[in-house]
């Protein structure tokens, strides 16, 4: 069987939109029926899995591009797609950037992700008191491209 291509909205910029692909999946699934030989559902995953991948990997490495950076990380559950991680690391290589890609073991949602980096801090030390504030802004204290921090 032929692997479905799915298609979603492309947006400028570096924002994502999977609403487009959502309803591309939907009218391909009523078009189908209700029964899918175990094949054909195969194949429309494996498209789907193609079309997110090349949306995040494409959307990365523009960023990458645009900003002249020399290191990409992966995190949260999405970094666990074994698809993924093999299209970051072949992007990575071909502009000799370094892609950071954690054990599978630690792809884990993101707050999961955050009590790791706690734990990791808590081990090496460091301590925050009583009266610590969680805000949604914050003054990174590295150069960052994103946040309060110095802009490099």
């Amino acid at each position: 069987p032929k692997r479905c291509a799915f298609h979603g909205a492309k947006l400028a910029g570096y924002e994502f939109s999977f609403s487009g692909l959502k309803s591309n999946v939907a009218r391909w699934r009523e078009e189908h029926g209700a029964e899918l030989q175990p094949e054909v559902l195969r194949d429309a995953c494996a498209g789907f899995q193609a079309s997110v991948v090349k949306a995040l990997t494409e959307k990365l490495f523009a960023a990458v591009d645009a900003e002249r950076v020399s290191h990409v990380v992966l995190g949260g559950g999405v970094a666990a797609n074994s698809a993924l991680r093999k299209r970051t690391l072949e992007m990575a290589e071909n502009r000799s950037i370094t892609a950071h890609l954690p054990e599978l073991a630690n792809c884990t949602d993101n707050a999961a992700m955050i009590a790791y980096a706690g734990a990791q801090r808590l081990l090496a030390g460091e301590r925050d008191g009583l009266d610590v504030r969680a805000e949604s802004k914050t003054a990174l204290p590295r150069k960052t491209r994103k946040g309060g921090g110095r802009r490099a």
